[in-house]
This record gives C-alpha cells, sequence and structure tokens, in this order.
C-alpha cells in the first residue's frame, strides 16, 4: 500500500477471518495466538504466539496471514513469533471456545477434564485417551449419547 495504511483495527478483522489450520471452526484470533499487530514505518507487524514451540502448523499459520493480508492490499508485512509468554487456553477467546463447542469440541475446562458433552450436554463422561487428533486434544466419550468427541486440552 502507498501511502496511508489501514487502522490495527481493519487488521485484527481480517486476521479474525483467518481460520487455526488445525480446527478451522475458529480463527487464529479467536484461538489467542495472535498477539499484537502494529504498524513499524510502513511495515504490518503481526506477533504470533504458536500454542506450543513444537507446533506443526506454525509456519502454515503464518503464511495463512500473509495471503490474507495480501489480499487486502497489504504488501509490506513481517511475521514475528514469541514463545514467551507461552500461550495458554486462558487466551481462548469467549466466541473461540463457543465456535469449539459447536463444532463438537469440549472446550477446556479449569478442571482438567470436559464438564459436559458438546453434542448432547450430558455430564457422564470418560476419557478415551490422553492424546486425540492433534496434540493439543483429548479423547473423549459421553456415556449417555455414547459418542466420542475432542477436548481441547488445558495449556
Amino acid at each position: 500500500m502507498v501511502g496511508s495504511h489501514p487502522s490495527t483495527e481493519e487488521v485484527w478483522a481480517w486476521l479474525d477471518l483467518v481460520p487455526d489450520p488445525e480446527i478451522p471452526v475458529i480463527s487464529v484470533v479467536d484461538l489467542g495466538i495472535v498477539r499484537d499487530v502494529d504498524w513499524d514505518r510502513g511495515t504490518l507487524v503481526v506477533t504470533v504466539t504458536p500454542t506450543y514451540s513444537g507446533c506443526p502448523a506454525t509456519s502454515l499459520i503464518a503464511l495463512e496471514i500473509e495471503a490474507a493480508l495480501a489480499a487486502q492490499g497489504v504488501r509490506d508485512i513481517r511475521i514475528e513469533t514469541r514463545i514467551a509468554p507461552a500461550w495458554t487456553t486462558d487466551w481462548l477467546s469467549e466466541k473461540g471456545r463457543a465456535r469449539l463447542e459447536e463444532f463438537g469440541i469440549a472446550p477446556p475446562q479449569k478442571a482438567g477434564g470436559p464438564d459436559r458433552c458438546p453434542r448432547c450436554g450430558a455430564r457422564d463422561l470418560e476419557r478415551v485417551s490422553q492424546f486425540g487428533s492433534t496434540p493439543c486434544k483429548a479423547q473423549w466419550r459421553c456415556r449417555e449419547c455414547l459418542e466420542p468427541f475432542d477436548y481441547f486440552k488445558c495449556i
């Protein structure tokens, strides 16, 4: 962009449309991994904190962010990765938590496990495996509807 550039509010809105590649019903903003957006002498700097240091989607997320911003006309972009403080599930937005549950993934709970089935709402649950489809999820099952579901683990 020549001359003026979009406001940081506009950039945040555009980034809110970038889905997480592992859980596409939630945006990178709602996931809480976009930590900051700021302009530095004409360069848009987007600071990202991966969900964990070995997250295999980190490079893809950076590419998706760059592509989304380039589609809006932003040409000079720098993605900075910040690993401290470490990402925590406390950074998930309320909208993101609701979207996870609507998609059938139980959002993280401080108690260390889901409080209800995201499919039927029952509370009689059992953990099947501490490891789910991605490292940040565990596999649980509802004893009422008998459906398995992912639980987004607290980090």
